[in-house]
Order: structure tokens, then C-alpha cells, then sequence
């Protein structure tokens, strides 16, 4: 992919319309306004937000294009999480089955309160909960009754929470027999796999980062753990 240098490349790259590329737009506007405030990302990423952060999460939605509902693990200013709903929202799938059909839902969960209220304002700014269900939870990730409150989704997805083998032990509850996790990781990703392997059992796939050359898409599948009596 070449480099995403504004709404213009976005477009190409990803073809959403014009709403959406607005509201990414708004996103950017207030990510950089917040940004002062609420540390949301790192500083030298700021002048990279459509590669770095957009486009980086936006890439994730066509390796799951039926996917209906989604939970985001430590969502933080909202990568993956939020560039995905805003992409649902902007382009509703043409196989929805008319008016009375369940509207895509995103749920993002963050324990940090101050970046939950920058996440609220973007759905705010952005009117997308007009289009789909945004669920916003202030909690841990961990909390059994964050855990047992959500049902088994179609996609778990997750951007710099934690090492494989961590992240399986946070994921692994919100899993069904038909769920599949996007998590998106550096160069480390094979070693990382490697050491989950001695906790769990999976299906796995590398996909090639379309935004950085070392970096790599893991789709995991059938997540369980190995011994229900091992920690991770």
C-alpha cells in the first residue's frame, strides 16, 4: 500500500464514501485537539494518524466482511475499534435484510475513563450510532462481569494490549466455536505465537501488515486453552 497521506489516499485505498472520510475527518480534528490533554498516541504519530492509525485499523474490516458484531480489547483513542465502526457505519453491507434487521454493533472496552470520554465525543461528533450500536465500556478487560455481560461476537480484535499468549488468556471468554480474533502485531508475531502455543490451542494465520512491511495481521480461530488449570 502506498503511504496514506489524507482522505484522498484513504479513499483509493480502502473505497468508502465521502460521510465516511468526513467523519474520519472529525475524528482526526478532535484526536488532535484531545491529544494535549489525554495522551491518545504516541507524539510522532501524530503527522501519520491517516497510515498509522486509519489505515493500520481500517485494513482489518476485510478479513471479516460479514462480521455483524464486534468487541475492541483496550480500545485506547479508539485503533481498531472505532475506525471500524466508523466504516460500518458509512457502509452498511448490501446483504442487510431491510429495516427491521439488527444494526452492526461495536463494543469498545477501556479501563482508562479519560480516553472512554474521547471515544464517547468521536460517536458524539460523528453521529454514527445512528447507523449501529457503539457500547463503550470503562472497565478491565479481565473483570468476569465485563466478561459475562457480552456475548460471544463474530470478531475480537485488539492493537497493542499485550503478548499473545496475555492477550489468548483476555480473549479466550468472549470466544464461540465461530469467532475469530484480529489482532494486529509487529515482527515479533511468530515468537509470540510460539509461546502461546505452550498455554493454547488455536487456529492461526499470518497476514502481511498492508501498512508496515514488518508487521503482521494474527487471525486466530477455536481459541482454548491447553489445561484449564494453568494459568497464563
Amino acid at each position: 500500500m502506498r503511504r496514506i497521506l489524507g482522505p484522498a489516499e484513504f479513499a483509493a485505498a480502502f473505497h468508502v464514501s465521502r460521510e465516511t472520510l468526513a467523519r474520519l475527518a472529525t475524528y482526526e480534528g478532535l484526536l488532535r485537539q484531545w491529544q494535549s490533554a489525554v495522551n491518545l498516541v504516541a507524539a510522532s504519530t501524530l503527522d501519520a494518524i491517516w497510515h498509522r492509525h486509519f489505515a493500520d485499523s481500517a485494513q482489518l474490516l476485510a478479513l471479516a466482511p460479514g462480521a455483524r458484531a464486534w468487541v475492541d480489547l483496550g480500545s485506547g483513542a479508539g485503533f481498531p475499534g472505532l475506525v471500524i465502526a466508523l466504516l460500518l457505519a458509512g457502509d452498511p453491507s448490501p446483504e442487510r435484510p431491510g429495516p427491521q434487521a439488527k444494526l452492526p454493533r461495536m463494543t469498545l472496552i477501556e479501563s482508562n475513563a479519560r480516553k472512554c470520554a474521547f471515544l464517547r465525543e468521536v460517536v458524539r461528533a460523528t453521529r454514527i450510532a445512528r447507523s449501529l450500536s457503539v457500547d463503550i465500556l470503562s472497565t478491565r478487560i479481565e473483570t468476569a462481569t465485563t466478561q459475562v455481560s457480552l456475548q460471544a461476537p463474530d470478531v475480537v480484535s485488539a492493537r497493542a494490549v499485550a503478548p499473545l499468549d496475555k492477550l489468548f488468556a483476555l480473549a479466550a471468554p468472549l470466544f464461540a466455536s465461530s469467532t475469530v480474533g484480529l489482532f494486529l502485531k509487529g515482527r515479533d508475531a511468530v515468537a509470540e505465537l510460539q509461546t502461546a502455543e505452550k498455554l493454547w490451542n488455536f487456529q492461526a494465520e499470518l497476514v502481511p501488515s498492508r501498512t508496515e512491511r514488518d508487521a503482521r495481521i494474527v487471525v486466530v480461530r477455536m481459541l482454548e486453552r491447553k489445561n484449564e488449570g494453568m494459568t497464563s
